[in-house]
């Protein structure tokens, strides 16, 4: 590891910034990982992309439909593929405790820079609080490396920001993704931005977050990989005039980013948004592959008013 544990908090507030992108993972036409394809795509979101760093084998990776040691495969081909120029975090969240520690340790020993887990999903609770925080506790007890919590409405509930304040003085809890209404996720900016990293997925809101509450991170999800091409930074751009302080131009930039957003949004058949992803990611020159199941693909007429939206969206190839 690059920190030691009593070091995590210091070394994220310093590390852990910018253009983070929760990555795809591809699949080849008989469903196994494509792994030059997932180097390639790594390769480019780093190098032609800028982005800052790589959240693996998450919800966007189809973590759920993948065996343990594709996992752990996925955590070593990232750090690989990334070399020095950009970080990882790497998803180890799972029902089964054993089986987050493993995922934690092996994340660990590859040479990751961080972790994060989502809130368990719990059933028949009404009230969770302690044992949340029992569970963030336990595993931060068992590694050294900096694990970001992550809240979101598929766990049945969500993570007050009361209880994720006082999750924040965990040693080396250094972040969160908390994908709340902006309201709550203010709060917890106010109550423990001194001691976490608060950011959220949504890219639209990502400019007013630098602005209004100073965050310095965008922890993740695929928008810095399909809104943005090695000819087209945009979301670069404006991350990167907002950070310098730079606010009407940061938001003519992100404004004009309007119609690409509306493009993959409007396209994107709700039972679909992985596959939507991918083919969108193919008509970019990216390695999209297949969905495993239960996942569904995509049709044929939906590919097509997708290209169709593509290729009218503005976006430079």
């Amino acid at each position: 590891m690059k920190y030691a544990k009593k070091d995590a908090k210091a070394y994220a507030r310093q590390n852990m910034r910018g253009i983070w992108a929760a990555a795809l993972m591809p699949f080849t036409s008989t469903l196994s990982i494509d792994e030059d394809g997932f180097r390639d795509n790594i390769r480019h979101w780093t190098k032609d992309l800028k982005i800052d760093g790589l959240f693996i084998a998450g919800k966007q990776g189809e973590f759920f439909s993948m065996s343990l040691d594709e996992r752990k495969r996925a955590f070593k081909l990232a750090v690989d593929a990334v070399g020095p120029n950009a970080s990882t975090i790497m998803s180890c969240s799972d029902q089964n405790m054993d089986v987050v520690i493993d995922l934690a340790r092996h994340a660990q020993e590859v040479g990751a820079d961080y972790i994060v887990v989502h809130a368990p999903m719990l059933h028949f609770f009404k009230a969770q609080d302690e044992t949340v925080y029992n569970y963030y506790r336990t595993i931060a007890d068992s590694v050294d490396i900096g694990i970001a919590l992550w809240s979101h409405p598929d766990s049945g509930y969500l993570m007050s920001p009361q209880l994720c304040n006082r999750l924040a003085d965990i040693e080396n809890v250094v972040a969160i993704k908390y994908s709340v209404a902006r309201p709550m996720y203010a709060e917890l900016t106010r109550l423990a931005g001194d001691r976490i990293l608060v950011s959220t997925a949504s890219e639209e809101e990502w400019l007013d977050n630098i602005l209004e509450l100073g965050w310095q991170l965008y922890l993740c999800s695929s928008p810095p990989y399909l809104l943005q091409t090695a000819n087209d930074l945009r979301m670069r751009e404006y991350t990167d005039l907002a950070l310098a302080g730079e606010a009407d131009k940061a938001r003519a930039v992100r404004d004009s980013l309007k119609p690409v957003r509306d493009a993959l949004r409007n396209t994107r058949p709700p039972e679909k948004p992985h596959a939507h992803q991918k083919y969108w990611q193919e008509l970019l020159g990216q390695v999209g592959g297949r969905v495993r199941q239960p996942l569904l693909e995509l049709t044929d007429q939906e590919k097509a008013i997708t290209s169709a939206a593509f290729e009218a969206c503005g976006l430079k190839l």
